[in-house]
């Protein structure tokens, strides 16, 4: 049983007919609030709606109950229009904090995100992303080259960072997955697990002819010199789930995958 309420919906979609259809069925039935009124969120997409939705709520503290109208759909509920007061009812709730970029560019500009799943170096033209890569102040990796790099955080471990290789972790875990994307050199580093209190800083070298662009979830910053990058207790989202069908559980039951 949640211990707050989730009494005032906002319903969202994804733009898709069929999503559009079904909220509107939805509103019919559940009614529907803005979401400066709301209380919950209902969000009926995939994983993408559900990360643009969880941004859009982060500093508002409304929880997001998701729907899947997607393709994956690992962060979203089996779509119903039966019995959503009920669900939303006797939901199990996770918490998940972000991680804070700190970004300059090439031109002295500084920029500045919060990412949900992971925060990536990636290489902008044909030729290698050449990276240093420092810990807590301490170079940990003279130089990596790749197509580039990222940091996870557990609810993102199970996304891009799984596809290059990296490490699930368990959404409790207060740990961070450093992940290289197609190393050339060290050709045989897989990565590594961090404490999720650790500072990680990239440099980017020969930035003008390995021109490097740097994302938070679904932000871009091209022409990058220098990341750092921290988790972010400030800020927070909380994700809805049907029982037995929690983030925890889902993150665990992808390690038995084949």
């Amino acid at each position: 049983m949640p211990d707050f309420a989730v009494d005032r919906i906002c319903f969202v979609t994804n733009g898709t007919f069929d999503a559009d259809a079904a909220a509107a069925r939805l509103r019919l039935r559940y009614g529907d609030h803005s979401l400066s009124e709301a209380n919950v969120v209902v969000a009926l997409g995939g994983d993408g709606l559900m990360l643009q939705t969880l941004h859009k709520v982060m500093d508002r503290g409304i929880p997001v109950y998701g729907m899947n109208f997607g393709t994956v759909g690992f962060m979203m509920n089996t779509f119903s229009e039966d019995h959503l007061d009920q669900r939303l009812a006797q939901v199990q709730h996770t918490r998940i904090y972000p991680l804070a970029m700190q970004a300059l560019d090439t031109g002295g500009g500084t920029h500045s995100a919060l990412a949900l799943n992971e925060v990536s170096l990636f290489r902008s033209t044909y030729q290698a992303a050449k990276i240093q890569i420092i810990v807590d102040g301490e170079t940990r990796m003279e130089e990596l080259i790749c197509d580039g790099v990222l940091l996870s955080t557990p609810a993102g471990s199970t996304a891009y960072n799984l596809s290059a290789h990296g490490p699930i972790l368990p959404i409790e875990a207060q740990l961070l997955a450093l992940t290289p994307i197609s190393p050339f050199r060290p050709r045989r580093w897989r990565g590594a697990i961090l404490s999720n209190r650790a500072i990680v800083k990239f440099i980017t070298r020969e930035a003008s002819k390995r021109p490097v662009s740097a994302v938070a979830d679904n932000v871009e910053f091209q022409n990058i010199l220098e990341v750092t990058v921290r988790e972010d207790r400030s800020h927070g989202v909380t994700l809805l789930f049907d029982p037995g069908t929690s983030l925890e559980e889902r993150v665990l039951s992808e390690q038995f995958r084949f």
